[in-house]
């Protein structure tokens, strides 16, 4: 019973990780886009923000996604 609970923590905290990635990616870009007026990234000064927040939003959505699935039940 003890298990149960430990592992339905770990699969929270797991989860909420995910989200956290999630919201400071999107955080990091909308912050810059207000700070520098401009919300494309791809000019050459500002490629340095896309390589922190893309990750970011990447790894959060793809984490909820894996994270999401359910577990394949063993017979």
């Amino acid at each position: 019973m003890a298990e149960a609970n430990v592992a339905e923590f770990q699969r929270k905290v797991v989860l909420s990780f995910y989200v956290l990635l999630l919201v400071a990616g999107l955080a990091v870009y909308w912050i810059w886009g207000v700070l520098y007026d401009t919300w494309y990234p791809f000019t050459q000064g500002n490629i340095g923000v896309f390589t922190i927040y893309v990750p970011l939003i990447a790894f959060g959505i793809l984490g909820i996604l894996l994270h999401s699935r359910k577990k394949a039940s063993s017979a």
